[in-house]
């Protein structure tokens, strides 16, 4: 087999991984999604059920996002190999210049392939394209479930313990979102 056939072949089953990666984001995506509707209708629906049943699509969410994360550092891995393929190799075959910078990124990146996106950026990215969403979301329904229990919201939430550890608790979402996003990109 040619150099040429062996790159094409390896640039179809990237784009085919690739494809893949994204299904899987979007499955997890819709997941999170469920379960959040799922139990926040439920929550508001039934008026003796607690309001501490939205803690579960919280923690929930929590595991889709850093799910989520990962599978998008494994996809940025993977769209970094098909774009040195398409600006070296397809470029050249279609009469560009000959350029021998994309062939050394390529063989390090299919020898030893480690995330060009660490862990906590691309938990910001995730976290500010859907899970911060689907988290005020969470925190909407439970403050709607607190009024609707008729007690002051102070009293409803458990006291001013109960207040101060749901605050705690978004604050890391928020905290990932404000992350620099200086990450350089191939």
């Amino acid at each position: 087999m040619s150099n040429q056939t062996a790159l094409i072949h390896l640039y179809r089953g990237e784009l085919g991984r690739m494809t893949i990666y994204r299904v899987r984001l979007d499955t997890t995506t819709n997941w999170a999604l469920g379960v959040t509707v799922a139990v926040a209708t439920f929550a508001l629906g039934q008026p003796e059920a607690p309001h501490v049943v939205l803690a579960l699509p919280y923690a929930l969410n929590a595991v889709f996002a850093f799910t989520e994360a990962r599978r998008f550092q494994d996809l940025e891995l993977i769209r970094r190999r098909v774009r040195l393929l398409e600006t070296g190799f397809f470029a050249q075959q279609l009469g560009g210049v000959d350029s021998a910078d994309w062939r050394q990124p390529l063989i390090a990146s299919l020898l030893d392939p480690v995330a060009p996106l660490p862990l906590l950026h691309a938990l910001g990215e995730r976290v500010r394209r859907t899970y911060l969403g689907l988290i005020v979301a969470l925190y909407g329904a439970w403050l709607l479930k607190l009024r609707l229990s008729g007690l002051p919201l102070a009293e409803a939430a458990g006291g001013s313990v109960g207040l101060g550890v749901s605050a705690a608790l978004l604050l890391p979402w928020i905290a990932v979102c404000f992350m620099p996003r200086d990450v350089a990109r191939g």
